[in-house]
């Protein structure tokens, strides 16, 4: 006879060694899922590796389309912690990047670097408000944040078709308007790129400060105390005299002002116009990188790196195995379902029965 008990200490190897175990399994997975849609399976992963890590090119790429997948992660991480549920990534990405968009129309003429930083700020701004709003939601009229922040994502993404379909910042031309799309924006306006490339950009900076940061405040500060507590005992928290309500407003202001700088990051470094085709599926990408990542920052830029290599490297796995597109969002939940199973075996153990002599 046998039982599952929960472990009382969970040794960091221990958890180390599911996770590695949880990969050899994703990728089985993920082999079966090729084989099933008649792709070849070496040329495959081959692809994939070619795509994602050959070279210097394709890992720059592969960091470029991670960067905002880290900070998304980020924002999930921020949230969850405190298990508040937050699925409005997507929403802030967006609000993030219109606000930025307005700042670059704002501020056009300041001096490069005054001009950069004040786009920054905007676009951290914009997510952190839409952040906010459902915590005032929350705070204020008991508004679930799951239903709010799903809400809101709906209304800042039929805000942008608006103003970019025909509204006050559609771009000059047939095809800025078939494409919803924003004029092109001013050169001083665009992120620096890193290292002589053309993919990376200093949104990547950014993602790595932001990762620090997170980590700082989640693990060395008393708010990072809080936002801990918050999610393993929200009432014990509230009798030892915090201030919940307050908690909840600045750590969604946090997770919301980390998602807008994502979307900064797509328009003004990679993008470089305001097209809200591009911004899609990045926030609920986002949510699957920040639980992949166990929700610590550390983890989530590891992940985030991991996915920035997949997305890079389908490209190539379409092109050169013919594997199908839809085929990828499917390898992501296969690695996201594996990951989380490993997460909390690791926090288990089977136990045999003594049998009474």
């Amino acid at each position: 006879m046998i039982r599952v008990e929960k472990r009382i200490e969970v040794n960091n190897s221990w958890i180390l060694l599911m996770y590695l175990f949880a990969c050899i399994v994703g990728f089985l997975l993920t082999s079966l899922l090729l084989w099933f849609s008649g792709a070849d399976i070496s040329k495959a992963f081959y692809a994939l590796y070619k795509g994602s890590m050959s070279n210097q090119k394709t890992i720059f790429n592969s960091l470029s389309k991670a960067t905002p997948l880290i900070l998304t992660g980020l924002a999930t991480v921020v949230a969850f912690r405190a298990q508040v549920w937050s699925i409005g990534q997507e929403g802030q990405v967006y609000s993030g990047a219109m606000s930025a968009y307005m700042a670059s129309l704002m501020f056009y003429g300041l001096p490069v670097w005054i001009y950069l930083s004040l786009i920054i700020a905007f676009g951290a701004l914009g997510g952190a408000l839409l952040g906010a709003l459902s915590a005032v939601l929350k705070n204020r009229f008991n508004v679930n944040e799951i239903i709010s922040t799903v809400m809101l994502n709906y209304i800042i993404i039929f805000f942008l078709s608006y103003m970019l379909g025909g509204g006050p910042w559609t771009g000059v031309g047939d095809q800025a308007l078939i494409y919803s799309q924003s004029n092109p924006i001013d050169d001083t306006a665009k992120l620096p790129f890193l290292f002589d490339s053309k993919k990376l950009h200093f949104g990547f900076v950014l993602a790595i400060a932001s990762v620090l940061v997170c980590h700082v405040i989640i693990n060395h500060t008393p708010f990072g105390y809080e936002i801990r507590a918050m999610g393993h005992n929200s009432i014990a928290l509230q009798y030892r005299g915090t201030n919940t309500k307050r908690t909840l407003l600045y750590l969604m202001l946090l997770s919301g002002a980390v998602a807008g700088l994502a979307g900064v990051s797509e328009i003004f470094g990679t993008n470089h116009s305001l097209r809200g085709d591009t911004l899609v599926g990045l926030g609920f990408t986002g949510i699957i990188v920040g639980m992949i990542g166990g929700l610590t920052p550390i983890g989530t830029l590891v992940a985030g790196i991991v996915f920035g290599g997949l997305a890079s490297g389908s490209v190539y796995m379409k092109i050169i195995a013919k594997v199908p597109g839809t085929l990828v969002p499917t390898m992501e939940g296969i690695f996201l379902l594996t990951f989380l199973i490993a997460g909390v075996a690791s926090h288990y153990k089977i136990v045999g029965l003594k049998k009474n002599v």
